[in-house]
């Protein structure tokens, strides 16, 4: 069974077009990089305890420590990744939310590698909003048709 993950994919409308809410992934490998090394606030989740829904939104607080904002959230689709991973994306609307400060949750890692050190990391260092343009070649190759499919439902 593949592993199944959830996440919501927070848009606006700005003067230049529609911008999206990503958070650049935390952590030593993820420090200096910018391609595919951004992501919608998402997690994995157990299907038969879990509705992808819930998971969506507890992963979105878990990774940014804020609510996303209460309203009708639209099912993207599911996409597939490479490795068989699969991601249930919801859109919200994030035009008039304006969340406290993020408070980016943390996991552990052994730091550097084979030191038998353990640190603690931010999964998420920064989110930020940006154009559609910019936001397609800093996300993995397997979110990026959700950012499409935004864009197929907000024309419809």
């Amino acid at each position: 069974m593949p592993i199944r993950s959830a996440g919501i994919l927070l848009h606006r409308r700005a003067a230049d077009g529609v911008e999206v809410l990503l958070g650049h992934l935390g952590g030593p490998f993820w420090a200096r990089k910018d391609a595919g090394a951004w992501s919608i606030p998402k997690g994995e989740y157990d299907p038969d305890s879990e509705r992808p829904q819930d998971a969506a939104i507890r992963e979105f607080r878990e990774e940014l420590g804020v609510d996303p904002p209460a309203l009708p959230f639209v099912e993207l689709g599911e996409f597939a990744y490479s490795s068989g991973k699969r991601v249930t994306v919801f859109a919200v609307d994030g035009q008039d939310w304006a969340p406290s400060p993020f408070v980016f949750g943390t996991f552990d890692l052994e730091w550097p590698p084979r030191s038998g050190r353990v640190q603690a990391f931010p999964e998420v260092d920064r989110a930020e909003w940006m154009p559609l343009e910019a936001a397609h070649p800093r996300l993995p190759a397997g979110q990026r048709p959700a950012l499409a499919a935004l864009v197929a439902r907000l024309a419809a």
